[in-house]
């Protein structure tokens, strides 16, 4: 049986960067698995990930594997491989809609925000974890799709999932590269996925509720302040996200302790400061606020806007989100139990398409 140390699902430009980025800075021996649908891409990305390896002399060796996640073949191949991680990044929602405009689908997600995409998110995750769960239990799965969301509805079905990547740490790490000192200060932070969109307008247009940051355990009073000169892309920046996840699989790979931000870790709703300790995940809070606290606050904003995910597995659409999606199916507006998140997503891709067509 082949090694694998960490197995990369998804071929699109965010896999790539993954894979870029584990093949430039792993330091220790390295079995990267890349699986996907995209022959020609799964070509480029093991071609790219070996050149990176080779250029600045890494332990990497990258295999590739043709998988249809819409298929049966995802137990049989983690059977067969036993990774020790795996980076779910298929979605059936391109990231690139948060930039999208011109028709009535990009100004439905653009009015209602990111959680009309969060069933596209979620259906190839649950089916990964499904997978997990009845062949390596121990495998530790890495959500890389809107996992602020998407990772609440994959432990509603009982599935599961470690943590996402992006998100949360695209603002820590930006905000902690823009610290300055020598060591830096301790930066800690509570982010949401819909505290990032102010970082990509200018500083003067930026409008709260921003993150909330802690320096050596106290927290930053205007955090738009402290980081004005932090500057994000209007589309995904896969350069920041795509990287911030390199550091937390690595050490899972290599049961090293670590240290850091990451979202949705085992289903929480948001982002969190966390810590790997001796093969264990867990929140790292300022001594400031508890978890009780800290979960509350992320659980808030979908709780105004968004899609939440109650103790019974019941998803509920609220607020503008709810609104503007009861304009256009009342039935998909409606509340919806996780189980039956294939049904929802099937028409919801149908939605989606008469969108599309529509100016």
């Amino acid at each position: 049986m082949q090694k694998c140390d960490i197995l990369l699902i998804g071929t699109g430009g965010f896999a790539q960067r993954i894979a870029c980025d584990l093949a430039a800075t792993a330091n220790a021996p390295l079995e990267l698995h890349c699986a996907g649908r995209n022959s020609l891409r799964l070509a480029w990305i093991k071609t790219a990930a070996a050149a990176r390896a080779d250029m600045f002399a890494r332990p990497v060796r990258i295999t590739t594997h043709a998988l249809d996640i819409a298929g049966d073949g995802l137990a049989q191949l983690f059977a067969r491989l036993r990774p020790t991680v795996i980076l779910q990044a298929a979605s059936l929602q391109a990231a690139a809609v948060i930039a999208g405009e011109g028709n009535a689908w990009t100004r439905l997600v653009r009015d209602g925000g990111l959680s009309a995409t969060a069933v596209f998110q979620a259906v190839l995750t649950s089916r990964v974890a499904r997978a997990i769960g009845e062949a390596l239990p121990q495998t530790r799965l890495v959500n890389c799709c809107f996992p602020d969301v998407v990772n609440g509805i994959i432990a509603a079905m009982g599935l599961p999932v470690a943590c996402g990547i992006g998100n949360i740490a695209i603002l820590a790490h930006a905000f902690a590269g823009a610290l300055e000192g020598a060591p830096r200060p301790k930066l800690q932070m509570l982010c949401h996925y819909q505290n990032i969109a102010a970082w990509r307008r200018p500083a003067a247009q930026r409008l709260p509720p921003a993150a909330r940051v802690w320096l050596e355990g106290r927290e930053v009073d205007d955090v738009f302040a402290h980081f004005a000169a932090v500057q994000l892309t209007p589309e995904p920046v896969i350069d920041i996200s795509g990287a911030s996840g390199v550091t937390l699989a690595l050490a899972m790979a290599q049961q090293r302790d670590w240290s850091g931000h990451a979202p949705g870790p085992d289903g929480l709703p948001g982002g969190y400061p966390v810590a790997l300790r001796s093969g264990r995940l867990e929140l790292e809070l300022p001594e400031a606020i508890d978890r009780a606290a800290a979960i509350a606050w992320n659980a808030g904003f979908e709780q105004a806007n968004g899609l939440v995910v109650d103790p019974d597995g019941r998803a509920r659409y609220t607020g503008r989100l709810h609104d503007v999606l009861r304009e256009e199916s009342r039935d998909l507006a409606a509340p919806f139990h996780v189980a039956d998140l294939e049904e929802v997503c099937r028409a919801m891709v149908a939605l989606r398409g008469a969108l599309q067509q529509r100016a």
